[in-house]
Formats: structure tokens, C-alpha cells, sequence
């Protein structure tokens, strides 16, 4: 009991660190790639990848402060370089402008790779792990990065419903809408981690 006590849990925190993962992750933008990625190798373990998708995510959000003290970075300075990162990140999703995609597939391992890694816990993801971490609680996080997994789960399973359901053009003003939403707190993430370090 006094464990659970002691955790912060925030409703709040848990949307906003929801809405960012799934903005960077990108989920329903990437369709097009899941199911070319199913043709070619004819299957997807939905369930595998979302799992070690997860898992590389949430082990990635502990030991990545270790290493940011190993080598003596302090985590403002790492979010204000976050904040960079989603910001270009947000805008390709606006421009429709491409900066990296990785779209090879081997049929015995695509389910890791290249969809768990590094198409869904990619360099932008793990990134953004480690910048929300200056911010929100641990907790919070975690349960928005589970969330976004079962989010994951569910996409790869329906992939072609939804692209009939949406369509292309339903995907790309999806991608710019949320775009603009990344944008937004990539500068709020940029501004409070700034301030922070001139003090």
C-alpha cells in the first residue's frame, strides 16, 4: 500500500505523454509501410512486435538516464535536444517531407525488425522517452507507452480495414494534424528545459 501511495499517477501526464508517443511513433502514418511489409513477407506477429516494441521503450526509459550520467549529461540539456528532434519530427508529418524510413524487410525476422525496431521504438521514440522523463512522472509515462503498444496491437491487426475505412488522403491529414500537436509541445518541451538550464 504505501508503494502505491507513493506514486504520482496523473491523468493528465498520462494524455500528454500518450499523444506525444503516438505523434513521434506515428502509428496510423505508417501504415502504408505495415502493409507493404505484410506483403512482402506474407505474415506479421502483431502481438510479438507490439511486445518488444514495448519493451525496448520502457527498458530504454530506465537505463537511459544511467547512461546520460555515465557520460555527464544532465536531462534538461538531453530534452532540449529532444525538443530538436520532435521538432523536425513534426515537420515531416506537416511538410509530407521524408527524413529517414527504414522499409527493408527479411521475412524471418520483420516483425522485430525493421517494425518493432527501429519503425515504432526508433531513435525519435527513445528520444522523446528521455525528454518526457524531465517532465513527467516515470509512472505516467509507462502506462502512456503500454497504452500506445495495445494502440500498436490493434493498428497492425486492422492495418487494411483502416486504410480502406480512411484512405489515403484520411491518413495524411491525420499525420498533419498531429503534426501541428508535436509541433506545438516540442517548442513548450524547448522552452521549459531552456529556462531550466539558465537558472
Amino acid at each position: 500500500m504505501s508503494f502505491l501511495a507513493e506514486l504520482n499517477f496523473s491523468f493528465k501526464e498520462i494524455a500528454t505523454a500518450f499523444m506525444v508517443l503516438f505523434a513521434v511513433i506515428d502509428i496510423i502514418g505508417n501504415i502504408p509501410i505495415i502493409i507493404d511489409l505484410r506483403k512482402k513477407v506474407g505474415h506479421i506477429q502483431s502481438e510479438k512486435a507490439a511486445i518488444i516494441a514495448g519493451v525496448i521503450m520502457i527498458v530504454f526509459l530506465f537505463v537511459g538516464k544511467s547512461i546520460l550520467n555515465l557520460i555527464g549529461i544532465d536531462e534538461n540539456s538531453f530534452a532540449v535536444a529532444g525538443a530538436f528532434i520532435l521538432f523536425f519530427i513534426a515537420l515531416e508529418m506537416i511538410l509530407g517531407i521524408t527524413l529517414y524510413k527504414e522499409e527493408d524487410s527479411n521475412p524471418i525476422t520483420a516483425s522485430v525488425f525493421p517494425l518493432a525496431f527501429p519503425l515504432i521504438a526508433g531513435p525519435g521514440s527513445l528520444t522523446t522517452l528521455l525528454s518526457l522523463r524531465a517532465e513527467f512522472a516515470t509512472e505516467n509515462i509507462i502506462i502512456a507507452v503500454l497504452a500506445n503498444m495495445i494502440f500498436l496491437y490493434i493498428v497492425l491487426k486492422t492495418s487494411s480495414k483502416i486504410e480502406k475505412l480512411i484512405g489515403p488522403n484520411g491518413i495524411s491529414i491525420v499525420r498533419k494534424i498531429f503534426g501541428v500537436i508535436l509541433l506545438a509541445i516540442a517548442v513548450k518541451l524547448f522552452a521549459v528545459n531552456v529556462k531550466l538550464l539558465l537558472v
